[in-house]
C-alpha cells in the first residue's frame, strides 16, 4: 500500500470532529490494506512505530528535502528505514541516521514528508488513537468492538490482533485470551478532584495508597517468574527482588499487578527518579541491588489458582489477592462499604498516606472487573494538585495538528536577580482557542525565531499546574516541574506578579520534595 493513502487519511481523520467519520474513514482503509501490511498501516494511524522512537530529532527531521512529484513510497518500504534507522549505533551514527532520514523523505510526496515527520517524531495527532482505530477494525472486520477490544487488551497489541482479524475474520479471536507469560494492558484509572467526590461517583469502594514507582506486572509459572513494565517491557533480569518475592509465594501460576517502590532508612519512599535509575542501571545487577534495594508493593490479581480473575469484581479479586501475597507486600487499603458514612474516614487515609510520603489514592469500586487498557471510571485517582503563575520565555512550533501555531512553551519562574529561571516547558492543557490566541500574542512578544523555537519577552503569564518538583541539572534552580499543564492565560498579571524561585523551592518542601527529588520518564 502507498503511504500516500495512510497519509491522506490521517489528514482527513484530523479534519472531522465525528468519531463515527474518523471510524469509517479508518475502516475503508484498513479494508484496502494487503493483509501482510494491515499491522502497520494500524499502527502507523495510530501513530505509533513497531520498531519504537528511532532516536531522531526535529534537526534531522527538519532539513528542507525536495519532496518527490509523484506518490511511489510504500508502507513496507517506510517500515524497511525505520528499522535500519533503529540498527544505526557507533561512529558515524548521527550522519548515517541523517542519510536514511534524507532518503526517506526525498521519496515522500509533500504531504507524505509531513505525515513522516510527526509519525517520526511521536507526533501524529490525528485523533486516530486506539479507541478509533479500533472501532475502524472492528467495523473493517465485521467483528463486535467489545470482542476485539478485549482481544487487544489480553494480547497488548492492537496492529497485531487487528492484522490477524483482518486476515481470518472472528475465529482469529479465540487465541487472544489471558495468558501466563504474556503482559496484557493494565487498567488505568481516571481523576477525581477529592476523596469526597470519588467515593460519590464509586458507591462501595476502596481506598488505596497511590505509589510513585514503576507499575509492573508479575507473572509466575512454577519457577518461571516474568516481570513487565505498563508499557509491556520485560525486565525480569533487572528486578531480582521481584522475583524472589514471587517465588516465595504459595501459589506457583499467577499473574500480580503492583508496583516497585525504593525506601529509605526511615520507610519513607524514595524518588522515581531514584527508583527508575536503579532498574535501567547498567551496573551488574548485584551492584544495583546494593545501591538500592526495591520493595514491590501488589494490589490486584488476574489469575490465579488455575482461575483467570479478569471478570470477577474487585472485592474477590482482593480476597483472592490476600490469600496469595502477604500483607506486608500488598497496598495499604481502606474498604469502603458505605461512603456516606465512612468519607471522614476516607480522608483520613488520604491525609496519612500523603503524611507517608506517597502521592495520593487510588479510589476503586469494589464491583468493578478488571478492564485491562482501559482508562474507565472505577479506578479514580486523587492526587493534591499545586498551581504557580509563570512567565513564558520561549515557545515552539507545533507539529501535525498544532503546525503553524506556537505549542510547546517554556516556562520560568522569578529569580532574585530579577531575571527568569526556567522550570521546564509544556504544551499539554492548551485548547485550540488558547493555541490561537497564545501565538498570536507571543508573535507580538517575539525577539528571535530559528525555526522551531520563538524567543520572546518575558511578560506573558500563565497559570500552570503540575504534581510535583524533580531534580535537574538542567535548570538553573536545580528543580523542574512534574507533568506541568497549562491551567489559563494570565494577561491580566504582569511578570512581576509571577512566582519567584524561592516560592517554587517552599512549595517543593511542602510536598515533601526536596531539590534532590525528581522523576525522570521511561520505565514507569
Amino acid at each position: 500500500m502507498l503511504l500516500a493513502e495512510v497519509a491522506r487519511v490521517s489528514r482527513e481523520v484530523a479534519e472531522t470532529s465525528a468519531r463515527s467519520r474518523k471510524s469509517a474513514l479508518l475502516a475503508e482503509l484498513f479494508r484496502a490494506a494487503p493483509p501482510e501490511e494491515a499491522a502497520l498501516v494500524i499502527a502507523y494511524l495510530a501513530g505509533r512505530l513497531p520498531q519504537g522512537r528511532p532516536g531522531i530529532g526535529w534537526r534531522a527531521l527538519g532539513r528542507e528535502v525536495a519532496p518527490a512529484g509523484q506518490p511511489t513510497l510504500t508502507v513496507s518500504e517506510v517500515d524497511a528505514a525505520v528499522t535500519a534507522l533503529a540498527a544505526v549505533s557507533g561512529a558515524g551514527a548521527q550522519g548515517e541516521r541523517q542519510r536514511i532520514v534524507d532518503g526517506l523523505l526525498g521519496a515522500a510526496t509533500a504531504e507524505e514528508q509531513r505525515f513522516l515527520r510527526s509519525l517520526l517524531s511521536g507526533e501524529v495527532r490525528q485523533g486516530a488513537l486506539d479507541a478509533v482505530a479500533l472501532d475502524g477494525v472492528a467495523a473493517a472486520a465485521g467483528v463486535p468492538a467489545t470482542a476485539l477490544r478485549r482481544a487487544v487488551m489480553l494480547d497488548g497489541s492492537l496492529a497485531r490482533v487487528a492484522g490477524a482479524v483482518l486476515a481470518e475474520g472472528s475465529a482469529a479471536l479465540e487465541r487472544f485470551t489471558l495468558r501466563v507469560g504474556r503482559p496484557v494492558q493494565p487498567m488505568l484509572a481516571n481523576t477525581a478532584a477529592s476523596v469526597a467526590e470519588a467515593l460519590a461517583a464509586l458507591g462501595p469502594c476502596s481506598v488505596e495508597e497511590k505509589l510513585d514507582g514503576i507499575r509492573v506486572q508479575v507473572h509466575r509459572d512454577g519457577e518461571r517468574v516474568g516481570v513487565y513494565t505498563r508499557s509491556l517491557d520485560e525486565i525480569t533480569g533487572r528486578l531480582p527482588e521481584v522475583v524472589e518475592l514471587a517465588r516465595s509465594l504459595p501459589g506457583d501460576r499467577f499473574v500480580l499487578d503492583g508496583e516497585v517502590i525504593g525506601l529509605d532508612a526511615q520507610g519513607r519512599p524514595v524518588p522515581f527518579q531514584a527508583v527508575s535509575s536503579r532498574v535501567g542501571s547498567r551496573l551488574d545487577v548485584a551492584a544495583a541491588v546494593r545501591s538500592l534495594p526495591l520493595t514491590v508493593c501488589f494490589f490486584d490479581v488476574l489469575a490465579a489458582g488455575g482461575r483467570e480473575l479478569l471478570d470477577l469484581p474487585a472485592r474477590e479479586r482482593h480476597a483472592a489477592l490476600a490469600e496469595l501475597v502477604p500483607q506486608a507486600s500488598r497496598v495499604r487499603r481502606l474498604a469502603v462499604e458505605d461512603p456516606v458514612a465512612q468519607v471522614v474516614q476516607a480522608e483520613e487515609f488520604w491525609a496519612q498516606t500523603l503524611r507517608r510520603g506517597h502521592e495520593g489514592v487510588m479510589v476503586k469500586a469494589l464491583d468493578s472487573p478488571y478492564a485491562a487498557g482501559r482508562r474507565g471510571k472505577q479506578w479514580l485517582k486523587v492526587k493534591p494538585v499545586h498551581t504557580l503563575d509563570l512567565v513564558v520565555l520561549a515557545a515552539e512550533w507545533g507539529h501535525g495538528r498544532r503546525t503553524g501555531l506556537l505549542s510547546n512553551l517554556h516556562l520560568g519562574a522569578r529569580a532574585a536577580d530579577g531575571t527568569f529561571a526556567m522550570l521546564g516547558k509544556t504544551f499539554k492543557g492548551l485548547t485550540d482557542e488558547m493555541l490561537r490566541w497564545q501565538t498570536e500574542r507571543l508573535r507580538e512578544l517575539a525577539t528571535g525565531d530559528d525555526g522551531f523555537t520563538v524567543r520572546v519577552r518575558p511578560e506573558l503569564v500563565v497559570e500552570i499546574a503540575y504534581d510535583g518538583l524533580q531534580s535537574s541539572p538542567r535548570y538553573p534552580a536545580g528543580v523542574a516541574l512534574r507533568f506541568a499543564r497549562v491551567v489559563r492565560h494570565r494577561p491580566d498579571k504582569s511578570a512581576a506578579e509571577a512566582d519567584t524561585v524561592e516560592t517554587v523551592l517552599g512549595q517543593g518542601q511542602g510536598q515533601g520534595q526536596g531539590q534532590s527529588q525528581s522523576r525522570g520518564e521511561g520505565l514507569g
